[in-house]
């Protein structure tokens, strides 16, 4: 090796450069100021969950109050412990192999479309046939205990799926469940009582959006949880009798295993799987886009360690007695944006877990107004709806929105089914030309909301392989979505052979006009805009 060193009596090897020191690695705390902002926001979002879910097993399927505050919330919230535990040990992992201090764990708790899911479309209809809560309460325990299954298997192929996979239809699809099942209801819930609602958005909105800071560094969440619930105690809205009877009811929990009840509802599982296995799809694919989501915002996170700590949440969950499988939220960016790092997620899932087994979630309710607590959700909404546009490239926001467009259609049929069942009807009873004739175009709805988040990802893939001129997978994409359509996966009320045979033959059409369009000289020039510009 030669050099230009002029003092004769070095080697050569005392020519070359040394070897730069290791960089130092970084303190990573436990706990940061921005800690305490996420730790009120995640953790009021996870408390309106399970207050939610709390209502509807005692008003829906009626099971008794005991068997709720005494087994199903303890063995939701010893999953809620353990898994928030794993991902708080997964950030540290990461921000020590990055040598980072500003990674953000994923945010952890019960899943909120499944919830619904699981009490009105599997535990319901066996009450209702059996007018038996604890079968109900079984089938529920099976259901959940199959989607952890598909989720950890689904642990095996979600990595290459999201290889495969544009950016903008993952982001697209997220947007799409936040903009709807997260943002809507608490939006509406939040105009009910405005008067309440409206100022903690406020607070919200200017204490995370903005560097303005309140006085004494006071954390946002917490701000504005404590004025939205003084203002509902002054105005009238909450009622200090009920408190008392909440106080009266409290009884501590702990989890027990309840095998026998996991095996009699699996004794029935045929009649489950048609949601159970497009519901399991649905999780790994949500849990792949918050992944990517987390990844856009910064911490890329394994998505296998994901989907499988997922899929033991769910399984572990339901041998305790919990039929409401946990799942990794969508709110990452929005947590990393108020500040959040490693501390908040694990002190979140520790607390709730707590309420849970001491059984204050009847307490909690009487004292916390709904509209003081849902805009953080709000919050949440806007964040992943606005993140979708601006972590792709500007070319690929037509995608985002093709991707939106099916959780959009199911929340719209969702409501106007709601709607007919409080009026005591259907929308089969009404008829589709009725329907039609008030606007309503209601099988278009239906058909293109079914599997909502699988056929996001079809059409936002779609989507973006024809912005970028790939029309042969483009084609491909549409095949894919072709097969899916005939088996149910996606446009079908359930998973069947042939269940939607018009919608696949459409995406047939689509692959074959695709492939066409490729086979033209103007196809092989590149994309008129620039593709690396975000917006």
């Amino acid at each position: 090796m030669s050099t230009d060193v002029d003092t004769p009596s070095e080697s050569p090897s005392d020519t070359t450069p040394p070897t730069p020191p290791p960089a130092s690695v970084k303190a990573l705390p436990w706990w940061t100021r921005g800690d305490t902002n996420a730790f009120f926001g995640l953790g009021f979002n996870i408390l309106v969950n399970v207050l939610t879910l709390t209502v509807l097993m005692t008003g829906v399927v009626k099971l008794p109050g005991d068997d709720v505050f005494g087994t199903v919330l303890p063995a939701l919230g010893i999953a809620l412990i353990l898994g928030n535990l794993y991902y708080t040990l997964l950030a540290r992992r990461l921000a020590k192999r990055e040598n980072r201090t500003d990674v953000t764990a994923l945010p952890y708790g019960p899943s909120v479309p499944h919830m619904f899911i699981v009490v009105f479309v599997v535990m319901l209809p066996v009450y209702l046939a059996t007018n038996d809560p604890t079968a109900a309460w079984q089938a529920g325990l099976a259901w959940a205990f199959m989607i952890g299954v598909i989720v950890m298997i689904g642990a095996f192929v979600g990595p290459y799926i999201r290889k495969l996979t544009p950016r903008a239809a993952m982001l697209g699809t997220l947007a799409g469940i936040s903009i709807t099942f997260i943002s809507m209801r608490p939006a509406a819930q939040m105009w009910e009582v405005a008067w309440i609602g409206l100022p903690v958005l406020a607070i919200i909105l200017i204490g995370f959006f903005t560097n303005v800071k309140l006085p004494g560094n006071i954390p946002v969440g917490l701000a504005a949880l404590l004025i939205g619930t003084a203002i509902g105690w002054i105005g009238g809205y909450m009622s200090a009798p009920d408190v008392s009877a909440a106080v009266r009811d409290i009884a501590i929990g702990l989890p027990d295993l309840r095998l026998d009840m996991l095996f009699s509802g699996l004794g029935d599982l045929a009649p489950l799987l048609g949601t159970a296995i497009p519901l399991g799809i649905y999780n790994f694919t949500e849990a792949m886009s918050n992944v990517e989501s987390a990844a856009a915002a910064g911490d890329d996170y394994n998505l296998r360690s994901v989907l499988l700590a997922d899929g033991a949440g769910a399984v572990v969950g339901a041998a305790f007695g919990s039929p409401f499988p946990p799942a990794v939220y969508i709110g990452h960016p929005g947590w990393k944006d108020a500040g959040g790092r490693i501390g908040y997620s694990l002190a979140s899932g520790s607390v709730i877990g707590l309420f849970c087994f001491l059984g204050l979630f009847g307490v909690l309710a009487t004292i916390l107004p709904i509209p003081a607590i849902v805009p953080i959700l709000l919050y949440i909404g806007l964040l992943i709806g606005a993140q979708a546009f601006q972590a792709v490239p500007k070319l690929h926001a037509v995608a985002v929105v093709a991707a939106l467009l099916p959780n959009l259609a199911q929340w719209a049929s969702g409501l106007v089914d709601n709607a007919l069942a409080a009026a005591g009807t259907t929308a089969d009873k009404v008829g589709s030309e009725a329907l039609g004739n008030a606007g309503v175009v209601y099988d278009g709805l239906k058909t293109l909301g079914e599997g909502a988040v699988l056929t996001g990802l079809v059409l936002g893939t779609i989507v973006t392989f024809i912005l970028d001129k790939k029309l042969v997978y483009a084609a491909i994409a549409a095949a894919v979505g072709a097969v899916l359509s005939f088996i149910g996966l996606i446009h079908g009320e359930s998973v069947a052979w042939a269940a939607n045979p018009t919608v696949a033959l459409g995406y047939v059409l689509f692959a074959i006009v695709c492939a066409a369009y490729a086979l033209l000289p103007s196809a092989k020039t590149p994309p008129e805009v620039v593709q690396d510009e975000v917006a």
